[in-house]
């Protein structure tokens, strides 16, 4: 029927991305390959970090084929239900499902019966039992992934989202049953559907050379499809365990302004590249929960840290644990012991392949920044050869300095030693905050004498509102034509960058 047409082209989609669904999860195989193929194209490598976006829209695929082969299926089952309701010998549907009937071999309509419900079938065969199951897996996957919940209740959204077990089991014996039925290659020979369809009245009689059609389940084969990802999702898995079981000391715990933890680790063999991040996991507060950070070290200190906000479930117990709470200063041996997965991504090591760079970031879209800014200073006070980058443009957007101040407290580092070498001209930089207006902001300045900006301690003043992109890229761009744009801002923060002026 047409419905099953309906219900088999939505099938094939969704092996396909089934199959594609678990790879851009394989973080360890991703950075793997990013490793390998950046030495062919930078370009293709940066794609790989864009890993996410296409796990969400195969995601999107799934659900949307999902339904429509639901939706089919349910017409099928009403038409198939039709077929044995209505007992008439010159119906064709009829006929076809009365095929079968004795010896229960050759059957076409996979319900035998006229006195059922598709609601029974639905649960007493194996592609209706795993279809039920597939489909409540993936409505509680896709729920628990949206944006309100994994933000707000990120436990929900990390253990909900560990049903894709049950989801890929259910998917691969789903076909099991072979309910989906065709007629056999042998039978096409003697019952040729062309030619036989409307002789349906003389199938099988001995002046007729239309025989009886035979009909056979379709083979299960999405095993095919699902079976190379699941094992290198396994495999994966493996290399996770395997890292997370390498020993991390946690060298200095500091507690920032605003409740940001900052932890700074060692581990043996550890390398990492500026903006690049691990996922940290603590087996004192969770067994199972991994969370992603950008690591705001530079690759020239002899550590890597982090700097975690307290936000959450998860960040509040980890910053108990590392006593965060407590007024004395907690004992090395009492600090919780953390795993360490990485480092990944976004490695940003193209800064230092440009004379001039300009460095957008918005919220804690600025952590990158703080490893680049880091390890450019480093390389140019160390008369680094290899160091291209002559002038940095760094522009910082934020609704409020409280929550980052330790930002600033490294901007204030930064600045005290770029006066210190005579190069104050090497870094211009400027911090606006978004929610204030300038109006709003003067009274903080009407008693303030001091060379030093109120908020955030620089010499630099802050400014107030959204940038004028126009007349800040036009400067930029008349100084230096060759200048180089890199950007990095959370999903929450929308931000509208017009390259007008090139």
């Amino acid at each position: 029927s047409m419905y099953e047409i309906l219900s088999k082209a939505p099938a094939a989609c969704l092996n396909f991305n089934c199959m594609l669904i678990l790879l851009p999860v394989c973080r360890n195989l991703l950075s793997f390959l990013r490793g390998s193929i950046q030495f062919c194209s930078r370009t293709a490598a940066r794609q790989l970090d864009r890993n996410l976006t296409f796990h969400k829209l195969v995601a999107y695929m799934i659900a949307f084929h999902t339904a429509v082969h639901i939706i089919a299926h349910l017409f099928n089952f009403e038409f198939f239900m039709d077929a044995q309701l209505n007992r008439n010998s010159s119906f064709l549907p009829f006929v076809l499902s009365e095929i079968g009937t004795d010896d229960n071999a050759s059957f076409l309509n996979p319900i035998r019966s006229n006195e059922t419900n598709p609601t029974i079938v639905m649960f007493t065969t194996i592609a209706g039992v795993t279809g039920v199951v597939i489909t409540l897996a993936l409505i509680l996957i896709i729920t628990s992934s949206m944006e309100v919940i994994r933000r707000s209740y990120f436990e929900v959204f990390w253990y909900t989202h560990h049903l894709f077990i049950i989801f890929f089991i259910g998917l691969v014996f789903h076909g099991y049953g072979r309910i989906v039925r065709g007629q056999t290659a042998g039978s096409q020979q003697t019952n040729k559907p062309h030619l036989c369809a409307d002789r349906f009245e003389d199938w099988g009689k001995n002046e007729s050379d239309c025989a009886v059609p035979e009909f056979a389940g379709n083979p299960p084969g999405t095993w095919k499809w699902v079976l190379g990802p699941m094992i290198l999702y396994v495999c994966e898995r493996l290399v996770r365990i395997y890292r997370s079981h390498q020993k991390v000391v946690i060298t200095k715990v500091v507690m920032h302004p605003s409740k940001t933890l900052e932890l700074q680790m060692r581990k043996k063999g550890f390398h990492m590249e500026v903006g690049q991040y691990v996922f940290i996991q603590c087996p004192s507060v969770s067994r199972h929960e991994w969370h992603p950070f950008t690591l705001t070290s530079a690759p020239e200190e002899d550590y890597f840290s982090a700097h975690i906000r307290i936000v959450g479930d998860w960040t509040q117990a980890l910053y108990e644990a590392c006593g965060g709470d407590k007024t004395e200063t907690q004992e090395a041996w009492k600090l919780p012991k953390v795993a360490i997965d990485g480092p990944f991504g976004t490695a940003s090591e193209d800064v230092f392949r440009y004379e001039v760079v300009m460095l957008v970031g918005a919220g804690i879209g600025v952590t990158p920044f703080a490893s680049i800014l880091k390890s450019v200073w480093y390389k140019r006070i160390q008369n680094n050869q290899e160091v291209f980058t002559k002038k940095i443009y760094f522009y910082w957007l934020c609704p409020e300095t409280e929550a980052f101040e330790w930002f600033a407290d490294l901007l204030q580092s930064l600045e005290r030693q770029m006066a210190e070498k005579d190069v104050a001209n090497f870094l211009s930089y400027n911090i606006y905050l978004t929610r204030w207006k300038e109006t709003e902001a003067a009274h903080f300045r009407v008693h303030h004498e001091a060379e030093n900006d109120p908020i955030t301690g620089l010499k630099q003043k802050t400014l107030y509102g959204k940038p004028n992109w126009d007349n800040e890229f036009t400067n930029i761009a008349s100084k230096h034509p060759g200048a180089v744009l890199f950007t990095c801002f959370p999903a929450t923060f929308r931000l509208r960058l017009k390259t007008s002026s090139g």
